[in-house]
């Protein structure tokens, strides 16, 4: 699975950041940028991806399909 941000809609509230440590930070500008998908399962990625308000966790599949949101 493939996860990205759009720093566009990224208001930088670290609801992702709080499901999924190991995965999204937040920079020097308070937005969200991706570390590591693999040290986490998917059901967590969507769960990350689900809590930002402003759907700016994209998630994709193998194949480059987008499968959230």
């Amino acid at each position: 699975m493939k996860v990205r941000v759009d720093r566009k809609l990224c208001l930088g509230l670290g609801n992702c950041v709080a499901y999924a440590p190991t995965v999204f930070k937040l920079d020097d500008e308070g937005k969200a940028v991706v570390l590591d998908p693999a040290s986490v399962d998917e059901a967590t990625l969507l769960e990350a991806a689900e809590s930002c308000p402003e759907n700016a966790v994209i998630l994709e599949d193998d194949a480059g399909n987008q499968t959230y949101p």
